[in-house]
């Protein structure tokens, strides 16, 4: 069973640049699933354990939307929401208890990474939470849609209106927005109107900080994994946000191989760079709530955010082998 570990569906050249095998993987059968998720579960041990319900089974359909839909959406905005906080000298979160948002400061103003479900949620969570931290939202200079789902792009046309703010987006996810979007619902504000699209590996610079994006189609076909500069009590590091993160495509096995591939691609990326901080825009996929209670009951201590390169390998590991469980499932005959 070892080749398992180093297997992947998609084009046998990518599994030849990752320095796997190319014989073919084995049959689909419920022992390969467990596998895949007994390596994931090996590989997160007891740090990244939030991680592990991505390795849940999903559904071949894509989710259903509606009414019932909207409510379900709606009871998950109405989870009382976490303390704003910060994560380092420069990265603070406004979030919800179910997704995140980023405020990424600079020497020449602010960069927003998500901007939650509707203006009503951003107003209260990003404006509010930036002003109880000591940040002015007039100072926000871009805002990053990691994807084109309106968790993450609810609040952002409000926020650009308000501000003269840049909207930042893959090409990709732009024409998915401007056109017909893979999932809507009546809780999200309408997308924002097409702005500045980024390519793979095209830099931001804005005062003294750098933020690179990465285009990891999976979740969906234009998700942005960004890597900026963060910093612990003066200390440079790198932060890598995962752009997207579950599978709720329905069975759809070229998005599964386009995600297996990506986290192969993005651990060597993270090498390159030296990634030392993994970061989800969901916070339960990450523990960011339990970290900033850490952090501020003992902001002398270690940072719990600055897990290591380790910790971001096994990260896109873990993601890499519960896609090709989930993948295996659709497979069983």
């Amino acid at each position: 069973m070892k080749r398992l570990n180093c297997w992947t569906a998609a084009a046998v050249a990518t599994a030849a640049l990752a320095g796997c095998s190319t014989a073919q993987p084995p049959a689909a059968s419920q022992a390969v699933v467990d596998q895949h998720v007994a390596n994931a579960t090996r590989l997160a041990g007891n740090d990244l354990q939030y991680l592990m319900p991505v390795c849940r089974p999903q559904p071949a359909e894509r989710a259903a939307q509606g009414a019932v839909a909207d409510a379900g959406l709606q009871r998950l905005i109405d989870q009382p929401a976490p303390a704003p906080g910060q994560a380092f000298d420069n990265l603070y979160f406004v979030g919800s208890a179910w997704v995140s948002a980023w405020v990424l400061k600079t020497s020449d103003g602010l960069i927003l990474i998500d901007a939650l479900n509707n203006s009503k949620e951003a107003q209260a969570l990003i404006e509010g939470g930036m002003r109880k931290l000591g940040l002015d939202p007039a100072q926000i200079k871009y805002i990053v849609v990691t994807h084109g789902h309106g968790d993450h792009y609810g609040g952002a046309q409000m926020l650009a209106d308000k501000y003269k703010a840049r909207v930042i987006a893959s090409a990709t996810d732009w024409d998915m927005m401007g056109s017909k979007l893979e999932f809507d619902s009546k809780v999200w504000d309408a997308p924002p109107k097409r702005d500045m699209a980024v390519a793979d590996g095209r830099s931001l610079n804005l005062g003294d900080t750098t933020i690179t994006f990465f285009v990891t189609p999976g979740h969906t076909l234009g998700t942005l994994s960004p890597v900026f500069d963060v910093r612990d009590k003066g200390l440079p590091h790198k932060a890598m946000i995962w752009g997207g993160t579950s599978f709720n495509f329905g069975r759809d096995l070229g998005r599964l191989d386009s995600y297996i591939a990506q986290t192969q691609r993005m651990q060597a990326k993270a090498r390159e760079l030296s990634v030392d901080v993994p970061l989800s825009n969901h916070p339960t996929y990450d523990g960011t709530v339990a970290k900033l209670k850490a952090r501020a009951a003992n902001p002398a201590g270690p940072n719990p955010f600055l897990t290591g390169p380790d910790a971001v390998s096994r990260t896109l590991q873990v993601m890499g082998e519960c896609a090709r469980a989930q993948k295996t499932r659709f497979l069983i005959p």
